[in-house]
């Protein structure tokens, strides 16, 4: 699917002690990004199974 194609929508709630849920934003469409900006991307891995930081 490309991004143009592609759709996401979000919609924020809360829900306080006793369970109830109340909307704290509607609906809100989203456009998704072509590549993740570098600050959201995991690290490479390290542990010893995959044997190599720059896997």
């Amino acid at each position: 699917m490309s991004a143009e194609t592609a759709r996401m929508t979000l919609r924020v709630y809360e829900v306080n002690l006793a369970g109830i849920t109340q909307i704290v934003r509607e609906k809100t469409a989203v456009k998704p990004l072509e590549r993740p900006e570098a600050s959201h991307e995991f690290p490479p891995c390290q542990c010893p199974i995959c044997g190599s930081p720059t896997r």
